[in-house]
């Protein structure tokens, strides 16, 4: 049984860096769209 949860345990954290991660990256795409559509830059 604690070889199940320590499993378990183990397997989210990769799989919670990626969600963030991709979260992460959708936001940046989408300010860099909207500031090439406005004329801004980034930096």
């Amino acid at each position: 049984m604690i070889k199940t949860i320590m499993t378990l345990y183990i397997l989210v954290w990769p799989a919670m860096s990626a969600a963030i991660l991709a979260l992460l990256v959708f936001a940046l795409v989408r300010d860099i769209r909207a500031a090439r559509q406005n004329g801004d830059s980034m930096v």
